[in-house]
């Protein structure tokens, strides 16, 4: 199973509120993560799989899996072409 980690070298973030805003210092560019985007983002700075994230936001906002699902992917094709995701495993 994939597992997906925020990357941390030349990457500043800090929690504000309850929204994360990250810099990333190779391209000077910078990501603002809302409520829900903001957990999914605290899970991957320690690592986790696309299911875990999936079961994250539908346990801690009640909405349906499906929509969980469309979140966590579109979320995770953001991060990536930002360069600001690792993965590892198969």
């Amino acid at each position: 199973m994939t597992t997906f980690k925020i990357r941390d070298d030349a990457l500043d973030w800090i929690e504000a509120g309850d929204e994360i805003i990250a810099l990333d210092r190779r391209s000077a560019s910078y990501l603002s993560a809302n409520s829900s985007a903001a957990l999914l983002w605290r899970r991957l700075v320690a690592g986790a799989t696309r299911r875990g994230l999936v079961e994250e936001l539908v346990n801690t906002f009640d909405i349906d899996e499906e929509r969980a699902v469309a979140d966590v992917k579109a979320f995770l094709a953001q991060l990536e072409g930002a360069g600001l995701l690792a993965t590892a495993g198969p």
